[in-house]
């Protein structure tokens, strides 16, 4: 019976004994693991890191491309483009004036009564519009035929609050969001068509020509009085509301800034100097490029990957677009090599863009103590369930780095514009204010971004200089913005209403 006993209570012993050697092994596993983890982490921060010396770096880089860009076409990765917008909005503007908003597959048409002074924009009101697919890549006459005839539709609807001038044609902003080649303030030729469009009789032709013709057909009598893009139309409505405003940029799925420069100072500019003095310069600063900026490995094989490789380098780095697909190849290779999620990869995380900015966001402002957020979003997007808080600090932790990164390139390009502009020093009794209109959903939904912007701006400003500079949230560019320009750009200008 003893040696029954004893028998008994060797096997037990050897069942704990190994059931202890387990523990410890999957302890260590995970200590390895996390370990691991935490060193590629680490690297990825290290190369990121982009300090206040890193940033001034940049902003002399961002400025002398735009000088290059500014003395000659191909000159500089910036293309510097002249905008024909030398008249922005002074706040006087009276009258009845239209936009359309063309940039994807939808498209808006907006109308604003403008009270001058007193009343700014009394009244507006919008449409939008989806395209059928079939028009995206049928004929140009089918295309803005079918615009005419939805802005015609538009016009009829005016009602009472509208007051449009007897006499007197309509005048329109014409919001056109692809590649041009602007050749007045209302005339371009079209590049290319991108976001799926692909109508290969437009290509070449002025766009607003186009849409001209298409009105005419319909007997609509309206005139295009300016062709701008969402970036220029921001910083009219910015300068609309406050005189001080300087620069606009934009921070949303994809990055631009645009700024006024004076006229004198383009020598590419071919002809009269405008009466403004002013000229205003759509800077397509997303393709910037600079040997200072933190290129990791990660940025590498995103750009390798992307439909333009070598090109929008900064874009890449700093917009909505790309920051969640960023986050989501670290922790690709966290997975793959530090064995984060387990043995198998998650399939969900192979897939690109699957991790989305927005989501990216809700991740980096969850407050709660087990991050209760980061796990949810892990489990709905990666299928990632019962991840432990070690996993879920470390994305928390990725996130901040990713966004921290985007934010400060960000303020150092602004900073950039600043110092062209001559703005970036001190100057005895000059306390005039200089404005930032800045639009985008991720300048306005992401405020970890926001305020990192923000205050990397002030740190290198200097607290002396950074008093006299505001960023402010410029709202819908893409619309408004392009009324108040049809409206800077009038035919009537000077003209008495009778």
């Amino acid at each position: 019976m003893k040696k029954v006993v004893v028998g008994t209570a060797l096997v037990c012993a050897a069942a704990v004994c190994t059931a202890a050697v387990l523990v410890v092994r999957h302890r260590m596993k995970n200590c390895g693991k996390w370990s691991k983890a935490m060193g590629i982490l680490k690297e990825f921060e290290d190369k990121c890191r982009t300090s206040t010396e890193k940033m001034k770096q940049l902003a002399e880089a961002m400025a002398v491309e735009m000088h290059a860009g500014l003395a000659s076409e191909g000159g500089s990765k910036l293309k510097m483009l002249i905008s024909y917008v030398d008249n922005l909005p002074t706040g006087d503007e009276k009258g009845l004036f239209y936009a359309l908003d063309l940039g994807g597959t939808n498209f808006r048409v907006l109308r604003v009564q403008l009270g001058g002074k007193d009343d700014r924009v009394a009244r507006q009101e919008f449409v939008e519009v989806s395209i059928p697919p079939h028009l995206m890549t049928g004929s140009s006459e089918d295309l803005f035929g079918f615009i005419a005839e939805a802005l015609a539709k538009f016009v009829e609807e005016e009602g009472d609050g509208y007051h449009p001038v007897s006499g007197r044609q309509r005048e329109l902003g014409f919001t056109f969001s692809f590649p041009v080649r602007q050749t007045s303030i209302a005339s371009g030729t079209l590049i290319k068509w991108t976001k799926g469009f692909n109508i290969e009789d437009t290509v070449g032709q002025d766009v607003v020509g186009e849409l001209t013709k298409a009105m005419e057909k319909i007997g609509l009598d309206m005139r295009v009085a300016a062709l701008v893009n969402d970036t220029i139309g921001t910083l009219a409505g910015g300068r609309y509301h406050n005189d001080n405003v300087i620069a606009a940029v934009i921070l949303g799925t994809g990055t631009n800034a645009a700024y006024v420069e004076r006229a004198h100072a383009i020598p590419k500019w071919q002809g009269l100097l405008p009466q403004s003095g002013e000229m205003v310069i759509n800077m397509e600063w997303g393709n910037f490029r600079s040997s200072h900026l933190p290129f990791t490995e990660y940025d590498q094989a995103l750009d390798l990957e992307s439909l333009n490789p070598g090109e929008q380098i900064f874009e890449k780095m700093i917009s909505g677009m790309y920051l969640g697909e960023i986050v989501r190849r670290v922790l690709c290779r966290m997975a793959e090599e530090a064995a984060l999620f387990g043995d198998v990869v998650p399939p969900k995380l192979k897939k690109p863009f699957i991790l989305r900015t927005p989501d990216m966001s809700a991740m980096h402002h969850d407050t709660s103590p087990d991050l209760k957020v980061v796990g949810s979003k892990l489990n709905n997007i990666l299928e990632v369930s019962n991840s432990p808080l070690p996993l879920r600090k470390i994305v928390f932790m990725l996130c901040d780095i990713v966004a921290t990164r985007g934010a400060r390139l960000s303020a150092a390009g602004i900073y950039g514009i600043i110092k062209k502009l001559g703005r970036d020093t001190p100057k005895d009794g000059d306390n005039q204010k200089s404005v930032i209109a800045v639009d985008g959903g991720l300048f306005e939904h992401y405020t970890k971004f926001r305020n990192s912007l923000e205050s990397s701006l002030k740190e290198l400003l200097g607290d002396q200089v950074a008093d006299n500079f505001v960023i402010e949230h410029s709202n819908d560019g893409s619309g408004i913005g392009a009324a108040l320009l049809a409206a800077s750009h009038s035919q009537y200008l000077g003209v008495e209403e009778s």
